[in-house]
């Protein structure tokens, strides 16, 4: 076991240094650190690859990989005992600038808040309801699977609030229906951080934006994050394709591998392909459960997520409107003012909105209307319901955590000139149409190995933008191996044992988790390949994204009618 994660390790870090084919910065500090320090440059990155793979900690591996990278920094005299203190002090200073500036502080205070709306919205009932309601038009196995399948797009906020919402209350229709636990718990896992990580507003959405605009600054490029967030969204490969490919083996019937064997054990009356089954943990179950004796309404989701993503809409556009309006460009403020509601004058507001700020302000909005709600009902009492929007901040801790210690990490890299030394080692060595690829497949395995996509983002982006731009600077280009950190991180993530979301995705759904783990794996790797093949090597090539989609969903349709076999009326 540890030769084989030696192995790993190796291999990863020799991947590592054959894509690293990263953009030279403009400042002169990086440029001379790159030349002074040489190899060591890449020292950083790689520690926290690394002891990700070991640990399976990424905060660990992200605190490490900074710290390793401060004590270079600092490491002026012969002395490395002060050399240690000053690294640790520097730490502590990059970790305070990351907090104080307003757009990050913005990002972590959008991330939480967003998670006291989605505990609000949970404990009023209001997710419960929609799957209760949506349950009920389950009539055969076909329809069951997707409704399934659209109540957790449905619940597209959190990839948690999906695993533990819509597992259970699908769990005694797919019985009915002879579905297995184990193809329940592949759809719950392909809709939980697949939908999230895709959507403009969830709990993903803080993270993804804070990482890109991180990842732009270090090529010297002042983006609008936000709007290369949604740039990335066509070319989220993975993530389309398995929302596809459930789509297309739940209209068709047709499973292949251990799921169809699964399948068939359901449809004869096995509930599992496992003899047993996991339940969830009870704090676990507690925590989105809705509040004792509360009467169940659709509207106690509707309005509050209806007010997150319509007050969000309207702050992008006055964020936008001032920050025009404030700036210099007098073609743009002509706009604004004969034709403010036009498509280009929106275009143009959202271009120029703080992201930050926007989300904050109306994550903010939606807390005051679902606590005014749960109040006005007698659902809580005032004190009650911010006590619950708190509770639910206090998950997403992590979240801001991981964001700080990618911010601090990033900012090491740039000024060690890690870029500029692998630019001059390594320039030209990767074909321009594989670099994505690469990157997908290098997430991919780190996402895997350490069973976090958050961590993996945090890890990666501030590598794969800068080498994306090294190789071709075109904006088009760039958005493309952005968008391969994304979606690699998050197949790694739905397909390790680890992962938190593949275990909640078990335990939703009442399956053995070593079953889920096994029936998805070949499903999982199938439309991961599909990826590669029919997304990220075409568009590498040139390709047009809008003949790539399609002709990448043909081939899902084709891998599950040629591969799939029929589940139903089997003897």
């Amino acid at each position: 076991m540890k030769n084989s994660r030696s192995y790993r390790v190796f291999l990863l870090t020799l991947i590592m240094l054959i894509m690293a084919s990263t953009a030279v910065f403009a400042a002169d500090v990086a440029e001379v650190n790159a030349e002074k320090f040489g190899f060591w440059t890449i020292l950083p990155p790689i520690i926290a690859i690394a002891l990700a793979f070991i640990t399976k900690n990424v905060v660990i591996s992200l605190f490490i990989g900074t710290l390793s990278g401060c004590f270079l920094l600092q490491i002026t005299g012969s002395n490395p005992f002060m050399a240690i203190i000053q690294a640790f002090l520097d730490f502590v200073q990059r970790a305070l600038n990351s907090l104080a500036d307003p757009w990050n502080a913005g990002i972590v205070l959008q991330v939480m808040v967003i998670g006291g709306v989605i505990s609000l919205v949970s404990k009023m009932g209001g997710a419960k309801a929609i799957a209760e309601s949506l349950a009920k038009k389950a009539k055969t196995p076909r329809s069951a699977q997707l409704i399934t399948w659209f109540l957790g797009v449905l619940v597209f906020f959190d990839d948690y609030a999906n695993s533990l919402i819509v597992g259970p209350i699908m769990k005694p229709v797919a019985d009915k229906m002879k579905i297995s636990r184990e193809r329940l718990s592949f759809i719950i896992d392909a809709t939980a951080a697949p939908i999230a990580g895709i959507m403009i507003v969830s709990t993903w959405i803080g993270l993804e934006v804070g990482l890109i605009k991180d990842g732009f600054t270090l090529i010297g490029q002042e983006v609008d994050a936000f709007g290369v967030f949604l740039s990335t969204i066509p070319y989220r490969f993975y993530n389309i394709l398995i929302l596809i490919f459930v789509v297309a083996t739940s209209l068709l019937l047709r499973d292949f591998g251990p799921m169809r064997k699964a399948e068939i054990n359901a449809r004869k009356g096995y509930i599992s392909d496992a003899s047993k089954e996991i339940t969830l943990d009870k704090d676990v179950e507690d925590e989105m459960a809705p509040k004792e004796g509360v009467k169940l309404s659709v509207w106690n989701a509707i309005i509050p997520i209806g007010a997150l993503m319509i007050s969000a809409l309207i702050s992008f556009y006055y964020s936008g409107y001032t920050a025009i309006m404030g700036g210099e460009d007098v073609v743009l403020q002509n706009l604004m003012t004969t034709s403010p509601a036009s498509f280009t004058a929106i275009r143009e507001a959202f271009s120029a909105s703080d992201a930050s700020v926007a989300l904050f302000q109306s994550a903010l909005f939606a807390s005051i209307v679902a606590i005014f709600m749960a109040v006005c009902k007698k659902i809580f009492t005032f004190s009650e319901a911010v006590e619950v929007w708190i509770d639910g901040m206090k998950g997403l801790i992590i979240t801001g955590v991981i964001l700080i210690l990618a911010w601090s990490l990033s900012s090491v890299i740039k000024e060690l000139g890690t870029a500029a030394y692998l630019v001059k080692l390594l320039s030209s060595s990767i074909p321009q149409f594989l670099l994505p690829s690469i990157i997908f497949i290098l997430g991919a395995v780190i996402s895997f190995a350490t069973g976090t996509a958050y961590g993996t983002m945090g890890i990666l982006m501030p590598l794969a933008i800068p080498l994306s731009y090294s190789i071709s600077p075109e904006m088009g280009y760039v958005i493309v191996g952005t968008s391969a950190v994304l979606t690699g991180a998050i197949f790694g993530d739905h397909c390790s044992p680890i992962s938190d979301t593949t275990i909640m995705s078990s335990m939703g759904a009442g399956c053995d988790h070593i079953s889920h783990v096994r029936t998805q794996m070949p499903y999982a790797l199938s439309v991961a390949a599909i990826t590669i093949l029919f997304g990220y090597i075409p568009v590498g090539l040139g390709l047009s994204i809008w003949l790539v989609l399609p002709l990448s969903t043909a081939a899902i349709f084709a891998l599950v009618y040629f591969i799939g076999k029929p589940v139903d009326n089997i003897e």
